[in-house]
């Protein structure tokens, strides 16, 4: 095992702008206090969701590793030392201190290629005009480019991901602290807490080329920076996440499409439930947070009556899409800043069975984008959306769509009403306190 160390945000506008800052302070004072049910208030470590705070205060609470003695506190600044502390056998509550950025492709991608492995041969290989677009790759054997290409893929597969077991809580040290090219993978657990880190998405060096995916073809990614899957009491608090180096602006094109080297940045799948994602920053991203990965009736009998995630005061900015992109869920969205840019699609996708509720939240959008791309109908399923504002002009997000969308309209009224929060803001305030608040490096 690896070295490890282990230790324990003219005077009528001015007087318009003092008055509502001293009432968002006010606010934000309030919600401070309203936040009780913390262990060990001066250590961030052992901190714990408060009560009602969002879905994963439901029923046990989620308190993470809060709990662990001496011996299950980690501090650790490589790779090897974080997977280390994650694969300590037991079941006892840990706490593992991240120092610094951990870089989980440090090597670059040429370590994970599989010998023979040649990109220049696979775009030869599978070019449209000698390949076409009317068969995938699935059925090219192993030694052909797309075999060393799934090779290289299943290498780079088991470096860069990090299973995290039951009653354990991650958090950066200070403001510099982050996870750069991992996937952590909360996978069929429970109590998880993950906090005060910079999650740079990973990079799928080896995506894949299917012909077959629309009328072009398209370039398939896999690796999502977190994924919470089948788990349940997980609390992801003041994190960023972010393309850092490699944005998609960046990538080149092949045969014709974008080589998209990025999957998702949150995922929430599989029967996960009890989800609170608070204070974080989604940033310069496209498929940014999926819930419910799939329409299919086998998904549909895992998913139902489950997925149940709140999220308050993150900033979702310079984002294409899927903040988020909701299946069977009941979600709760609210205090929420999103800043939109050029290339925007949409925030909210509603899906099959989905029950969101977004409420008190504030959109910032560019000239020429109307409040009508807010809402994306991908299936017949109701929401409830009040009290939100765009531009500054409280706003009816449903009406707004289906005025510009009258073949696809939405419905009003998700079914239930969320009980699970803390001190909410009203809208006109959300800029300034998420904008201030939110994101690595400002736990407090």
């Amino acid at each position: 095992m690896s070295t490890r160390r282990w230790h324990g945000h003219d005077m009528k506008k001015a007087a318009a702008l003092v008055g509502c800052t001293a009432l968002v302070l006010s606010l934000t004072a309030a919600t401070a206090q309203a936040r009780p049910g913390h262990h060990h208030p001066r250590d961030t470590a052992r901190q714990t969701l408060p009560a009602n705070d969002g879905w994963a205060s439901h029923g046990t609470g989620t308190t993470g590793g809060a709990a662990a003695d001496a011996e299950h506190v980690y501090t650790v600044s490589t790779w090897a030392e974080f997977r280390a502390a994650l694969a300590v056998e037991g079941t006892a509550p840990r706490i593992i201190k991240v120092k610094g950025t951990v870089d989980a492709v440090s090597e670059g991608c040429e370590a994970f290629a599989a010998p023979g492995y040649d990109f220049d041969a696979y775009l030869e290989k599978y070019a449209p005009e000698t390949w076409g677009r009317e068969t995938d790759l699935s059925a090219e054997p192993d030694d052909s480019p797309e075999g060393l290409r799934r090779a290289s893929a299943a290498r780079q597969d088991r470096s860069i991901k990090a299973n995290v077991p039951s009653h354990t809580t991650i958090i950066g040290v200070g403001r510099g602290a982050a996870l750069k090219g991992a996937s952590l993978q909360i996978k069929d657990v429970d109590n998880v807490i993950v906090r005060n880190l910079t999650f740079e998405s990973p990079v799928d060096c080896f995506p894949q080329w299917d012909p077959t995916d629309g009328d072009r073809g398209n370039w398939n990614s896999e690796y999502d920076s977190a994924v919470v899957y089948g788990s349940t009491h997980v609390w992801l608090d003041h994190n960023t996440f972010t393309d850092g180096e490699h944005p998609d602006s960046a990538a080149p094109t092949y045969f014709g499409m974008l080589y998209q080297q990025h999957d998702g940045q949150l995922d929430i799948v599989k029967g996960a439930d009890h989800v609170t994602a608070s204070w974080n920053v989604f940033t310069e991203h496209d498929k940014t947070v999926l819930i419910g990965n799939s329409d299919s009736e086998s998904t549909a009998a895992v998913d139902r009556g489950h997925l149940k995630t709140t999220f308050h005061h993150n900033l979702f900015k310079n984002l294409v899409e899927r903040a988020p992109r909701v299946r069977f869920g009941q979600v709760d969205v609210y205090n929420n800043h999103f800043v939109a840019s050029a290339d925007y699609a949409y925030s909210f996708g509603v899906g099959k069975e989905s029950a969101i509720v977004a409420e008190h939240n504030a959109f910032t959008l560019p000239t020429g984008v109307g409040p009508a791309k807010v809402l994306k109908r991908w299936n017949d399923a109701p929401l409830s959306a009040a009290h939100n504002r765009v531009n500054g002009r409280t706003t009816d997000l449903i009406a707004a769509h289906n005025a510009e969308n009258p073949d696809a309209a939405l419905r009003s009224g998700a079914g239930w009403t969320p009980t699970l929060r803390t001190e909410v803001l009203p809208s006109r305030a959300v800029p300034f306190v998420v904008d201030r608040g939110a994101g690595a490096g400002r736990l407090r």
